[in-house]
């Protein structure tokens, strides 16, 4: 993946511009405008070398030239894009973080429905907020996400300060064998524990990649944990990395990265002052279990540009809805095991277990007669989600469709972050405030799939 300057990001955004950024939302979320000549993205069967064993076969993505595309919009301005599957099975697309209209969530039998083989379907929204962000499939999702199909997208405001260079890190795990092609996606006793983790593990499809950046200067590093499994414990070696943005929208406060746990569906934006010594290196590691792991590198380039991050001006906030805590509705919701009601068969793919619930319900599967809602929720009324994780494992829960401001935590002081997922520790209870600013009905799930597909899973309504 090259290095993105911001002359190579001007010129993206010319081309990015042939294809618009959404259709206009009437109201806030609806559809009103005509949309703009669709990008198009087509789901396909391909190869790609990720080990010295050679192609690996039955990689699944947008395209046939490997890494899913990055896809990059405006905020407030019109996008559209046009799936077309290719695939010998039914899919989607869900725009992981982006608060649009309920029909556009890409979520079979609640939102849309799947795409089959041989048909496509048009996208059309105008992201509100700026950020980092992701898209994945919402269908077969343990197999189609494991297999290559999570790539990363970014809303851009054009008011953020200016940086040097920006860098890019896809983080995600394969489950290959020796010969560098895909084994079992998962095993039962694990997928009822923390969940089963790849055996290789990679930054943009590569192996501890390393990327050139001006020394003395500032790099936006932009990075999203897609891997189906991983919790990644963060640390900067050998440079000054300041956490400026978590799941798309800016800190509170801006803090060091001395050491950060973000879980699956989490992004995280580092403005990172790269060593003024041309040669230098700067490593990013996960030192999450036993010994650290290098995920990728940055090593200075030529003079030194002598940036200070103290210089850099403040990120756009993004235009969510202020909080009436005094007025808000408290909602519980307990996250917790379960053994019974195993999930029923759907065309969008089933584990055959039931290890999870939410509020004691197992998620019945993609069908056409899911569960009640967990709560329905008045439009422009705010409300406190009380989240109680009863269980001994990590549980990243992600909300469509709207964000939500962190408000306190049992177990340890938190930022006022406004998220759309939110890593709950074993044990841990926590407080997550909302507007409920979005039409329909919108899913609430673990993003470890394996615990999303085994029944942690449910959705609020919005009416």
């Amino acid at each position: 993946m090259p290095l993105l300057t911001r002359r190579n990001l001007l010129k993206a955004s010319a081309v990015a511009g042939a294809y618009g950024a959404g259709i206009a939302i009437a109201g806030k979320f609806g559809l009103a405008e005509a949309a703009p000549e669709p990008q198009l993205l087509t789901a396909v069967k391909t190869e790609a070398v990720l080990t010295k064993a050679g192609p690996t076969r039955n990689i699944m993505s947008w395209g046939h030239e490997g890494m899913p595309p990055v896809l990059r919009m405006t905020k407030g301005r019109r996008y559209a894009a046009r799936l077309k599957n290719e695939l010998d099975e039914p899919t989607t697309i869900h725009w992981h973080g982006l608060r649009i209209d309920n029909r556009m969530d890409g979520v079979p039998f609640v939102t849309q429905p799947y795409i089959y083989t041989g048909d496509s379907f048009d996208y059309a929204f105008t992201p509100p907020d700026a950020g980092t962000f992701w898209y994945h499939p919402h269908c077969n999702t343990l197999t189609q996400m494991g297999h290559g199909m999570t790539g990363m997208l970014i809303v851009e405001d054009p008011a953020d300060p200016e940086f040097d260079a920006e860098v890019l890190l896809n983080l995600r795990d394969w489950r290959l064998g020796g010969d560098g092609q895909f084994i079992a996606p998962f095993r039962p006793r694990d997928a009822a524990k923390s969940g089963t983790y790849g055996t290789l593990r990679t930054a943009n499809w590569r192996q501890e990649p390393q990327y050139d950046a001006p020394a003395g200067g500032l790099v936006r590093l932009r990075i999203a944990i897609t891997d189906v499994t991983r919790i990644f414990s963060l640390k900067m070696v050998g440079a000054e990395a300041t956490a400026i943005a978590i799941d798309g929208n800016p800190v509170p406060k801006r803090f060091p990265l001395d050491l950060l746990q973000i879980g699956p569906g989490q992004r995280l934006d580092l403005a990172v002052r790269m060593p003024d010594e041309e040669g230098a290196v700067a490593t990013l590691e996960d030192i999450r279990g036993t010994a650290p792991k290098t995920i990728a590198s940055l090593r200075s380039m030529g003079a030194s540009l002598k940036r200070d991050i103290g210089d850099l001006g403040p990120l756009g906030q993004n235009p969510v809805p202020a909080l009436d805590l005094s007025a808000a509705e408290q909602i519980p919701l307990v996250l917790s095991a379960t053994a019974e009601n195993a999930a029923a068969q759907s065309i969008c793919g089933t584990l055959g277990y039931s290890f999870w619930a939410i509020n004691k319900v197992p998620w019945p599967g993609d069908t056409p007669d899911p569960t009640a809602p967990l709560a329905e929720l008045k439009l422009g009324k705010s409300y406190v989600f009380n989240l109680e994780n009863t269980t001994p494992h990590a549980h990243p829960i992600h909300l469509h469709g709207m964000s939500f401001t962190v408000i306190s935590s049992s177990t340890r002081e938190v930022m006022t972050l406004v998220s759309d997922t939110y890593l709950v520790q074993p044990d841990e209870k926590v407080q997550l405030a909302l507007v409920a600013d979005n039409l329909g009905d919108w899913v609430l799930h673990c993003h470890i799939i394996e615990h999303q597909k085994t029944g942690m899973t449910s959705y609020v309504r919005v009416s």
